[in-house]
């Protein structure tokens, strides 16, 4: 900006001294001018002429005078002004131009010298290998592979004939080919992707052939890679070609560039500005229509860093494979089982690390890498195949069932509505309030006469049912609040997130009074809170709905009086290995409890274990002695849901566990022999008794079902 004022003022000056210059110059032939026209003329007298008329007086005198002794002017002199006109326009014309080629070529060169490189010269990114993730022993969950790529110059879309020789060659239609290689996405001087992993024959062909198919180029990408295919999928997350969105709001420091490939989900998404590693850079030569002529520079990109999850991925293994055989048994088929989707969660007590976090059906991850075809996404996004992209441990909400009763418990207890003396008579059926509208207990027949510790092993409704209507009648006398109860459930973290860290988290609801007014207030009869909403509330079921998640969290509250953060990350690590962060540990709860209300119900989990024969087996069996929680949750229109809380070891508890079987029926039944399992599996690796040579290969979904009866109602509750 400097320079251009001090040209313009050159300019300027030069201008006014070319004026000044030919003003004066003028002057000065003017007056020499008027001079010479003063020098004597001789008369001419009568020689050869008739003197004897008069000169007319119009015509002025001989020595070019006017009658005023002015000279008289001449059409040379009207000329001449013009020409003087014009040199000084020329003058001016020029002078500025010169000024201006001055500031250009001497003031301005080097802008104007780097402008012109920019416009010849074009950075090109190559873009990054990712950084590899593991398990929480160095087990490569994804890694990266070599892939074979054919890449085209930008111009070679116009080239008919090459078009033609690459159709024929990859089998795809000549538009297609055409279409990759307009493509844009990945940058204007960006060499055009047209196969990834490419075959060794197609190769072969085009390298043997260059001559044949100039502009097309052979390289060596890498790409994810899953030594165990689907394996933990929905904590890993997957990766795909960032959008436009994302480049809209990319952090700041963050170098994000079309074509890469960022993380979408899971931990590829939440630790996507560490796994993405810095981009290489090719310094090209382009021409006017943006073809590159020639490479001036490259430097290498530099990979991603490691992350190390807190996934045990033996025990994960075990867990992906014990939903697969009791869902899916028939190649994965959904209906070939037992029930129609399931999940597993698992937590480290001691620091809240995910250690399980298996889903059926699953996806496979490997079917983003280099797009997701649309039949793919279609079967990953439909209600017949169950919606395999669902991570149901954190974002499936559903009824907690009777795994509720061990927080509503701990209510009744503070509040003094259950102690170690009183018991309870259950014959099967209740209507405490006298409304003629009975519930009843899961078991028909009842259980007589029981007392808490056996009513949470029993899992009795009728006393939960007792407990919930102490707490109407208080709230309805104005002794307690009408929420006391959901007070106490809230301290274990229901009702809100979790606070893991990958996205999509789902906070489920804890019914209240304020919340039933509001979510019916279109319908006033159905708005008004009754002692009928608390019965339903305590046992589970009702407006209740929790995550998978929320109760393996709140679970290991119970175990150990206190509640983790739950999270994926436990180290992050460079190229060399070294460890360059580390996951603290979140204590995000600590329940106001009383420890002897605490240790009742711990000591009831137990009782679960040890009383209940099929469970006890269960557990023996996985060498493990723990504690335990049942639940069959009741969901219109479908079959009964099967839940199972458990941790282990019981004396001093270091994972916590729930499962949960959509349709499976009794928790017991279908949901506990897969808690155990995991668990025996988490303590057998801490042993190191479980190890890689244990882990294979998951499956993601292929769409398939078979025709199953599917129950509209509850088939019966067992637990």
């Amino acid at each position: 900006m400097f320079a251009a004022t001090i040209a313009a003022l050159i300019a300027a000056l030069a201008v006014i001294v070319v004026i000044v210059v030919v003003v004066v110059a003028r002057q000065r032939y003017g007056d020499s001018h008027a001079s010479s026209n003063h020098r004597t003329v001789q008369t001419v007298d009568t020689v050869g002429f008739n003197t004897s008329g008069a000169v007319p007086p119009s015509t002025g005198s001989v020595n070019g005078t006017g009658e005023h002794g002015m000279p008289n002017k001449t059409p040379a002199d009207s000329l001449r002004n013009r020409f003087v006109a014009m040199g000084v326009f020329a003058a001016a014309v020029f002078g500025a131009l010169g000024t201006k080629l001055f500031g250009m070529q001497v003031l301005d060169s080097g802008s104007y010298q780097t402008a012109a490189d920019d416009n010849r010269y074009s950075t090109v990114n190559t873009p990054a290998p990712r950084g590899y993730i593991y398990d929480r022993s160095g087990i490569p969950l994804v890694k990266n592979r070599s892939s074979l790529t054919i890449l085209a110059d930008a111009d070679v879309a116009d080239d008919y004939d090459v078009v033609g020789r690459l159709s024929a060659v990859l089998g795809i239609p000549r538009n297609i080919v055409r279409l990759r290689i307009q493509d844009t996405s990945s940058g204007a001087q960006s060499r055009r992707i047209l196969e990834s992993d490419a075959s060794l024959r197609n190769v072969a062909f085009i390298r043997e052939h260059s001559d044949a198919f100039p502009g097309i180029y052979i390289e060596t990408r890498n790409v994810r890679d899953y030594p165990y295919g689907a394996l933990a999928a929905h904590a890993i997350g997957y990766t795909g070609r960032v959008s436009q969105e994302e480049l809209d709001s990319v952090a700041p420091g963050r170098n994000l560039q079309l074509g890469d490939d960022v993380g979408k989900s899971g931990v590829e998404a939440t630790y996507d500005n560490l796994l993405s590693g810095d981009h290489g850079q090719r310094v090209v030569v382009a021409d006017a229509e943006g073809n590159v002529r020639e490479v001036k520079s490259e430097t290498q990109p530099v990979r991603g860093s490691d992350i190390f999850t807190t996934i045990c991925g033996p025990a994960q293994y075990v867990a992906e494979k014990a939903l697969a055989d009791l869902i899916g048994p028939e190649n994965g088929a959904i209906g070939s089982g037992t029930g129609v989707a399931g999940t597993v969660v698992a937590l480290d007590i001691e620091d809240g690390g995910v250690v399980v976090l298996a889903n059926f059906p699953t996806f496979a991850p490997a079917s983003f890498v280099g797009g997701i075809s649309q039949s793919i996404w279609d079967i990953y996004n439909t209600q017949q195949s169950e919606y395999p992209l669902l991570n149901r441990a954190i974002a499936g909400t559903y009824p907690a069932a009777s795994t509720f009763k061990s927080f509503t418990g701990l209510a009744g207890l503070k509040y003094g509505f259950a102690d170690k003396k009183k018991t309870w008579d259950c014959t099967g059926w209740w209507d405490g309030f006298d409304s003629g509208d009975w519930q009843a207990c899961w078991d028909h027949d009842g259980h007589g006469t029981l007392n808490f510790h056996d009513s949470i092993v029993n899992s009795c409704d009728t006393t939960f049912y007792e407990i919930a209507k102490d707490f109407w009648d208080a709230a309805e006398s104005g002794k307690i609040s009408y929420e006391a109860m959901q007070d106490e459930i809230k301290r274990f973290g229901f009702g809100a997130p979790c606070g893991i860290d990958i996205s999509g988290e789902a906070i489920g609801r804890i019914p209240t009074r304020a919340w039933k007014a509001e979510y019916f207030k279109d319908t006033p009869e159905e708005a008004s809170w009754r002692g009928g909403d608390m019965t339903n509330m305590v046992i589970g079921q009702g407006y209740v709905l929790v995550t998978p998640l929320q109760i393996a969290c709140a679970y290991m509250g119970i175990a150990s009086g206190k509640i983790m953060r739950p999270h994926l990350l436990k180290d992050v690590r460079n190229e060399q290995g070294d460890v360059i962060f580390s996951y603290k540990p979140e204590v995000v709860a600590i329940p106001e409890v009383e420890i002897t209300h605490l240790q009742m119900v711990r000591e009831a989990l137990h009782g679960v274990v040890q009383e209940n024969s099929n469970i006890y087996e269960l557990f023996a069996d996985a060498g493990i002695d723990g504690a335990a929680k049942t639940g069959t949750a009741e969901v219109a229109g479908k079959g009964d849901f099967a839940l199972f809380a458990c941790y282990a070891p019981y004396a001093k508890p270091k994972y916590v566990c729930c499962v949960l079987i959509e349709e499976g029926g009794g928790g017991s039944a279908t949901a506990a022999p897969i808690g155990a399992e995991v668990l025996g599996a988490l303590l057998d690796t801490d042993k190191g008794v479980l190890g890689s040579s244990d882990m294979g290969r998951i499956n993601g979904s292929t769409g398939a079902f078979v025709e199953r009866k599917q129950s509209s109602s509850s088939e019966g509750r067992t637990d």
